[in-house]
């Protein structure tokens, strides 16, 4: 009977898992080891599967799966319009003193173009000048020295230009506004 208990034992220890290790790894039969399943996917596939998406992204990001049919389609989309020749017409210098709290005047001195898209509105601006510089006169003989300071305020005055002759030539319209000279004095 106690050859029995012996050979039984051997067998219920290889049952339960006998020369199992902590870590999942088991022993084979002359001494090498053998590796469980959540081994290899842990520590073998998982990064694997890493590098090769991380790597198929970086490839993608960097254009080596675009195609040349691709790129012929999308410069197909492109359509370039060729520009237009722009038109330019001269303000007459202008000067005007700023309006000021102290004794000592301060001027500024202003020479503008004008740019237009088409040449037919320099027929409409001829007869409308004297209004033109009007308004002009008007707004600029408000300003301060201080609203002239800096990028912003030139281009907060190149803006309200703008808007005051296209207002003074409606239906016609004038692009943009294009300083020459500004001297504040």
């Amino acid at each position: 009977m106690a050859e029995e208990d012996k050979d039984a034992e051997p067998e219920a220890k290889n049952e339960e898992g006998e020369g199992d290790g902590e870590d999942g790894e088991g022993q084979e039969e002359g001494g090498k080891r053998k590796f469980s399943g959540k081994f290899l996917v842990m520590f073998v596939a998982l990064p694997l599967l890493v590098l090769i998406g991380g790597g198929g992204g970086a490839a993608y990001f960097f254009g080596v799966f675009d195609s040349a049919s691709m790129e012929a389609v999308d410069q197909e989309m492109v359509v370039v319009e060729p520009e237009k020749p722009k038109f330019y017409y001269d303000l007459p210098e202008m000067l005007v003193n700023l309006n000021s709290q102290k004794r000592n005047s301060q001027f500024l001195k202003l020479q503008v173009a004008l740019e237009i898209a088409d040449e037919n509105v320099t027929e409409t601006l001829e007869p409308q000048l004297p209004r033109i510089l009007d308004t002009f006169q008007i707004y600029l003989r408000e300003l301060r020295s201080e609203d002239l300071e800096g990028s912003a305020g030139v281009y907060r005055l190149k803006e309200e230009l703008l808007r005051r002759i296209n207002l003074a030539i409606t239906p016609q319209r004038v692009d943009r506004i294009l300083f020459k000279e500004i001297i504040i004095q």
